[in-house]
């Protein structure tokens, strides 16, 4: 008899616990909510987390030599266009001799049939594309909600190496974009997402005009 008492007051303290809780676990980690999507989606949803907004950067690393940026122009990333396949993010680079922009380029991140994608769409001022333009490469593996790497197929066939790039994204805090070479940034430039650029974000070349989606050298 003391037994089935003991049972019975175990099942009413549980039912109790349930009913407190709502039927519903307590989550200590933050990215368990999300548990359910795959890294591929949850990456893609952080990126969309900043849409319609603007962030300015710098150069944090480049190879010796290197003089694509000279380290203290601005840099801008805006979060243009975002529909949960797809998102559209042009960089602008600050001329600092004129005060005027190079927006010739805009980062493609896009689902694909086995993970993700990331496209570099190309253009020269007057909106046409450039010669090189559409290059890029498949996710390398599952990845996760704050990180991917993409690699080059061409690049890495040529050097016997992982060759690629890497997009890293934590949401509220950075945005980090660069070249990868064997699995470690060689060129990388830094976004800071904590508040958006609040001067007027010039257009991306040819933003009106859609990409051909035909891939140039790489």
């Amino acid at each position: 008899m003391a037994r089935s008492v003991c049972i019975h007051a175990t099942f009413s303290i549980l039912a109790l616990l349930v009913i407190i809780t709502g039927g519903c676990s307590v989550v200590d980690d933050p990215e368990a909510a999300d548990a359910g999507q795959d890294p591929h989606s949850r990456f893609l949803a952080a990126l969309s987390a900043h849409c319609g907004d603007t962030f300015s950067g710098q150069l944090v690393l480049e190879p010796e030599g290197d003089t694509m940026l000279t380290g203290t122009e601005l840099l801008l990333a805006h979060f243009r266009h975002c529909d949960g396949e797809e998102v559209r993010i042009p960089f602008h680079i600050e001329i600092e001799d004129t005060g005027a922009w190079d927006s010739s380029r805009t980062w493609y991140v896009m689902r694909s049939s086995n993970g993700l994608e990331l496209r570099h769409d190309h253009r020269m001022a007057d909106g046409s594309e450039d010669s090189r333009t559409w290059y890029g490469g498949l996710t390398m593996g599952a990845g996760s909600a704050q990180r991917q790497d993409f690699a080059s197929k061409e690049r890495t066939a040529a050097a016997g190496v992982p060759v690629g790039w890497r997009i890293e994204i934590e949401p509220g805090v950075h945005y980090r974009y660069g070249t990868t070479y064997d699995g470690s940034y060689d060129w990388m430039i830094e976004f800071d997402l904590s508040a958006p650029y609040a001067d007027e974000v010039p257009q991306a070349w040819g933003a009106d005009v859609a990409p051909s989606r035909i891939p140039g050298p790489p």
